[in-house]
C-alpha cells in the first residue's frame, strides 16, 4: 500500500500519465485500480480530514473549525473529454472552476469542482451543500464581491450562515479630481496633499481572502493540478484532497 500511495504522489506532483509510471512503481493498472476504489469509497476526503484535525489541535484550536473562507479558480482543461465544461466569461477561460472552502490557516474543508460556466453565486451553494454534514460547527464565512446577491443570501437564509463580504478598494479618482479637492480644501486653510487621496494602485491583498489564495498556491506546486487533465470532476477532488493531505503530513512530521 504504502508503494501504490508513492505511486500516486507521483503522479500528483509530477503530472504524468498513468501509464507512463516509472517502472520502480507497480504496474500503472494496479495503482489506477487503487485510486479509483480509494476515490470512489472517498478515503482521501475522511484522511484530509483526519490529518487537518489533527494539525488544528497541536495548533491549539478546537478540531472542527467556525469560521471559513471561501473563492473559485477557473483552470483551463486539455484535449480530453469529460463531463462539467464551460466558459468562464470573467475570467476569459474555457474548462472547470474549482471552488475550495478553507478554514483560516488555509486547511482546507471542502473542496468542488464543477463547469466554469457556473457562476460563483450558484457555486457557493453546491459547496456548502456538500460541506453541511461534515461541518457542524461552521457559522460564519468571508467571501469576496463575487458572491454578493444570491449566493450570500442563500447561505445566510438556507444554512443560518454569517457571511461577510469583503471588498476592494474603490476605484481611484482622477488625479486632477484630487488636486482639485486638495486647492478648495486649501483655501479653508486645510493643507491635504492630493497624492494621498488616490487609492494603492496593482495588486491589492484583500483582508481574510489572501489565506485562500494561497491555498490555490499551494495546489498548484502539484503539476497535476495546475491544469485539469481529468474527465471526472470526482477526480479533480480526489486529487486536491491528496495534495493537500500531502502537505499536512509534511508539517505533521515536522512538528
Amino acid at each position: 500500500m504504502r508503494r501504490v500511495l508513492d505511486a500516486i504522489l507521483y503522479v500528483l506532483r509530477s503530472g504524468c500519465p498513468w501509464r507512463l509510471l516509472p517502472c520502480e512503481f507497480l504496474l500503472w493498472s494496479s495503482v489506477y485500480y487503487w485510486f479509483r476504489k480509494w476515490r470512489i469509497a472517498g478515503t482521501f476526503e475522511r484522511l484530509n480530514a483526519a490529518l487537518r484535525e489533527r494539525l488544528r489541535e497541536l495548533s491549539g484550536r478546537n478540531a472542527q473549525p467556525s469560521a471559513g473562507i471561501v473563492d473559485s479558480q477557473s483552470a483551463k482543461t486539455t484535449g480530453v473529454g469529460g463531463e462539467q465544461r464551460g466558459y468562464d466569461g470573467g475570467k476569459k477561460i474555457r474548462g472547470r472552476k474549482r471552488h475550495l472552502l478553507v478554514d483560516t490557516k488555509g486547511l482546507i474543508l471542502k473542496a468542488k469542482v464543477h463547469s466554469a460556466k457556473i457562476p460563483d453565486q450558484d457555486g457557493l451553494a453546491l459547496l456548502l451543500k456538500a460541506a453541511r454534514e461534515c461541518l457542524p460547527r461552521l457559522s460564519h464565512l468571508w467571501v469576496d464581491a463575487g458572491y454578493q446577491g444570491r449566493g450570500k443570501e442563500w447561505a445566510e437564509q438556507e444554512l443560518g450562515i454569517s457571511v461577510e463580504v469583503v471588498h476592494r478598494t474603490p476605484k481611484a479618482i482622477p488625479e486632477k479630481i484630487a488636486m482639485i479637492w486638495a486647492e478648495e480644501w486649501a483655501k479653508e486653510g486645510k493643507e491635504v496633499d492630493w497624492q494621498k487621496l488616490l487609492p494603492r494602485r496593482g495588486f491589492e491583498v484583500l483582508p481574510r481572502c489572501w489565506v485562500v489564495e494561497r491555498t490555490f498556491s499551494w495546489l498548484n506546486q502539484n503539476r497535476r493540478v495546475s491544469k485539469v487533465y481529468e474527465r471526472l470532476c470526482a477526480t479533480g477532488e480526489t486529487f486536491i484532497y491528496a495534495a493537500m493531505s500531502r502537505l499536512m503530513v509534511r508539517r505533521l512530521a515536522r512538528a
